[in-house]
């Protein structure tokens, strides 16, 4: 059998242990129905104080197994995240027996910010990994040595998984059933579960729009609202360059230089979010959301799309 030991500590991401644990014991039910018995999970959850209930960072009290004792031979240490994963990083005790506990493991899987526990203890030292898309910019910063993929669901360097937050903790577990059982039972756990066994495109389609802090430079501003304010209008750099009142080329170097990214770009942006709000918010066909989100046809949408979002507008 193999053996996942699940981290709990105050302040967890319910949703990122009990997904996991959900497919992990699905993929047993599956198991037993094939009469795979010698492929089947035991599930292990732990806690620094095992005697009382760990509480959520919902609320939700759950009361683990075991305390931070020697489990052997373990298959996977999976971590997950939550509004407490800052204060578990600073607790020595259970830093230290991260450490010592991955030594003895086959794989660790992080879920969400469960992989600034992960770097904490040394664990993703000049990995490739992924977080929350909210949270990818701090791990990044706090964790230089890291190589921060903010888009992937999940990330598979070595014998490190690490998966984008929540839900992807499914998508996590499910390759990982996938790895040692095959996709036959992972589909089938997956079906069950009502998920994608893998799902289209990455972070960025669920992520919320990050702009650029306003510009105090006003002929760069002006552009900006009237990009915003107009996404479907004609905005070419010439024609917002002469609204402006400056020259071509000169509008494109201020723009750069305050907002960090050409005027072209900026407004497939702007024009990208608009479409999904309305792709969100209203009953249209794909060529009306392009003709009023400013990309004209539905085909400059759909590459818009795929290379901003990394899914096609009508999967999103």
């Amino acid at each position: 059998m193999r053996t996942i030991v699940l981290l709990m500590f105050e302040g967890f991401q319910p949703l990122d242990l009990a997904g996991p644990h959900e497919v992990f014991a699905g993929a047993n039910v599956a198991l037993d129905r094939l009469d795979r018995l010698g492929e089947r999970y035991r599930l292990t959850t732990v806690a620094l104080e095992p005697e009382r209930p760990v509480y959520s960072e919902s609320g939700l009290a759950m009361m683990a197994d075991t305390g931070f004792t020697s489990i052997a031979e373990i298959d996977t240490l999976l971590i997950p995240g939550g509004d407490g994963v800052h204060n578990a990083a600073e607790d020595d005790e259970t830093i230290a027996w991260l450490a010592t506990t991955a030594q003895s493991a086959r794989r660790v899987a992080a879920v969400c910010t469960g992989t600034f526990l992960a770097a904490r203890a040394g664990l993703c030292d000049g990995h490739k990994v992924t977080t929350h898309w909210a949270s990818a910019g701090r791990l990044a910063t706090q964790y230089p040595g890291l190589d921060v993929d903010p888009d992937s669901i999940y990330v598979r360097d070595e014998e490190l998984w690490t998966s984008a937050g929540v839900t992807a903790g499914i998508d996590l577990a499910l390759a990982l059933v996938d790895q040692d059982c095959g996709a036959d039972i992972a589909q089938l756990v997956a079906r069950h579960l009502v998920v994608y066994l893998r799902r289209p495109g990455g972070q960025t389609q669920y992520a919320a729009p990050v702009w650029a802090d306003a510009t105090e430079l006003m002929p760069i501003r002006t552009a900006c609202d009237l990009v915003h304010s107009t996404p479907e209008a004609d905005h070419s750099v010439a024609i917002l360059a002469q609204r402006v009142g400056l020259s071509t080329r000169h509008f494109t170097r201020l723009f750069k230089g305050e907002i960090g990214e050409s005027p072209a770009r900026y407004i497939e942006r702007v024009r990208t979010e608009a479409a999904r709000s309305l792709l969100e918010t209203e009953s249209i066909g794909l060529e009306q959301v392009a003709l009023r989100s400013g990309f004209g046809s539905a085909e400059t949408l759909r590459r818009a799309f795929h290379r901003r979002l990394g899914v096609s507008p009508a999967a999103y």
